[in-house]
């Protein structure tokens, strides 16, 4: 008996292993979506430890606290995400100064899926925070946001597109014009694990100081219990294209970020 139920007990494995793979994969889809409606905090951190065109090699970094509210307002279904930095700059002559940066708001609506792809857009508000001129432009804005995700079998493609403009603030700072792209390339692994790319593009408007970086990295998809997901994750980017002094030469970014089950 046991010599005929092993070849089935077999087969049943193999058969199972790829669905269990791709349960999986879905999985680490999910923790690095950004479309995700989950409760989400993530605690990640820029070093910069080199300027292009900055005279005496100053290093910098910038810590944001993040984090993601679904909800249903209006019974249209929409991700509420804040950005707050906490930066340490370069203060000429002083040195470094470190503090509070401006904290940015988005309101993404979640539009109707089309076959696997979502996408999400809405408006997008930086309110001057900062607790330092070095920390923060000085200026009110206001702009959208847009978001498109494709999960694929082996992984996710994405883009997140943002612009925003100054209305008002201090009034000798210089004004805000910006348009950023991040595209969003992840490929999955085993065990959770993954590589990732995802360097924001900058493209200032107003003075033309632009800078196109691009990431490689890995990361690693932890479940917790009670449902939690952790995603650590490392990606060092490197600007293959600048337009004017002060873009970063290269980067490293790292994070974890928690993903909280709604209870219903």
């Amino acid at each position: 008996m046991r010599l005929r139920i092993s070849p089935i007990l077999a087969i049943l494995m193999l058969l199972a292993a790829p669905a269990m793979a791709q349960e999986a994969h879905d999985a680490v889809n999910e923790a690095n979506n950004p479309l995700t409606p989950k409760i989400t905090i993530n605690l990640q951190d820029y070093y910069i430890p080199s300027f292009v065109g900055t005279p005496g090699d100053p290093e910098a970094n910038q810590f944001l606290l993040r984090g993601l509210v679904p909800s249903e307002m209006w019974g249209l279904p929409q991700l509420l995400r804040f950005t707050l930095p906490i930066a340490t700059s370069p203060d000429v002559p002083s040195g470094y100064v470190t503090g509070l940066g401006d904290l940015t708001l988005m309101d993404i609506f979640i539009l109707p899926k089309h076959g696997d792809v979502t996408f999400g857009t809405g408006p997008l508000l930086v309110l001057p925070t900062a607790t330092d001129e070095s920390l923060g432009s000085g200026k009110w804005q206001v702009g959208a946001a847009g978001v498109v995700v494709a999960p694929q079998s082996w992984g996710l493609l994405g883009g997140l597109v943002t612009y925003q403009t100054s209305f008002a603030g201090v009034s000798d700072r210089e004004d805000v014009n910006l348009f950023t792209f991040q595209p969003i390339l992840n490929i999955n692994l085993s065990d959770g694990w993954y590589l990732r790319s995802s360097a924001i593009w900058n493209f200032n408007l107003e003075n033309g100081d632009s800078y196109i970086p691009v990431g490689a990295g890995v990361g690693k998809v932890f479940q917790l219990d009670k449902g939690i997901t952790m995603n650590a994750f490392i990606e060092p980017q490197y600007t293959v294209w600048h337009d004017g002094p002060g873009a970063p030469r290269w980067q490293i970014f790292a994070g974890v970020n928690f993903q909280f089950p709604i209870g219903r």
